[in-house]
């Protein structure tokens, strides 16, 4: 991306602190927090104990914890899920969506004033700054940045395939459904974690059949939610609709080799995100 910024203002923020910050979110979320060091970010999910995810963030190391960027709508769950958790760590965990806010940026360079990473999905979504609310436009400006609309970003990372948020129905999809594996979203090597044995199965034994796609068609796509169907069999749903760009959650043992087809009467391409999918010979591959 150019030197471009965008206020994401579907994003908000979790912060959690204290002296056992690391080893408490390490008990809990699908990567490993401890990578999140050095201005380096991680991405994960809270799981259900039967491994569907609950909520995606990015994490972020601060002094004396972390910041979870996570969709503004789910903060507050988030926040409140984690503190059940709690018990007897020391940790603190506070929803500051109302004083932080989020961008995206092309190139993280120049800032003060903000934590700033990049994003760990893919670097073809550049990076992300995170600061005070009321200050993050001015900070972003007088640094040499140019505001486009949020949804411009939003188009941009639907047409490379990434999915986040709203894009991933609360408790209803596995992790490596939703691609987690392939934008580095898991560790399979670190401790276990909530949900982590069956996330693990699946892995070990190839038995995610589903993957989210990027879609396009010649007029504007369906809502959300609307049924994918080949041949009249249904093959998925539309996670997220954006002009005639949107993803799609695509079982790919009944997609074959087909590269079309139908949402609520509108034809719509199946493409490939803008990274390799990891597929098991289960999958289609």
């Amino acid at each position: 991306m150019e030197r471009l910024a965008f206020i994401l203002p579907d994003r908000g923020v979790v912060e959690v602190k204290g002296p056992d910050a690391s080893s408490f979110l390490q008990g809990l979320v699908t990567n490993d927090v401890e990578q999140a060091v050095d201005g380096h970010a991680v991405y994960a999910a809270l799981l259900t104990p039967q491994g569907k995810v609950i909520v995606d963030f990015i994490v972020a190391a601060e002094p004396g914890g972390y910041l979870l960027d996570c969709p503004a709508e789910r903060a507050a769950d988030l926040a409140s899920r984690l503190k059940k958790y709690k018990l007897r760590a020391k940790v603190e965990i506070l929803d500051r969506s109302s004083e932080l806010g989020v961008a995206a940026i092309g190139e993280a360079a120049g800032l003060r004033e903000v934590a700033m990473f990049a994003d760990p999905r893919l670097a073809a979504l550049g990076a992300r700054a995170i600061g005070a609310r009321d200050r993050l436009a001015g900070v972003l400006t007088a640094a040499g940045y140019m505001l486009a609309p949020a949804a411009d970003y939003d188009a941009r990372r639907i047409e490379l395939g990434v999915p986040e948020g709203a894009d991933i129905d609360p408790e209803s999809h596995f992790p490596l459904d939703c691609n987690f594996e392939e934008l580095h979203g898991v560790d399979f090597k670190k401790g276990c974690y909530v949900g982590q044995e069956l996330t693990a199965r699946m892995k070990h034994r190839g038995t995610a059949r589903k993957r989210i796609l990027p879609v396009s068609a010649d007029v504007a796509l369906p809502p959300a939610g609307t049924n994918v169907s080949l041949g009249g069999t249904p093959i998925g749903e539309l996670r997220a609709s954006h002009d005639r760009h949107g993803l799609a959650m695509i079982r790919l043992d009944r997609l074959g080799q087909a590269k079309e087809a139908d949402a609520d009467g509108v034809v719509i391409r199946i493409g490939s995100p803008a990274y390799p999918l990891i597929l098991s010979s289960g999958d289609g591959s």
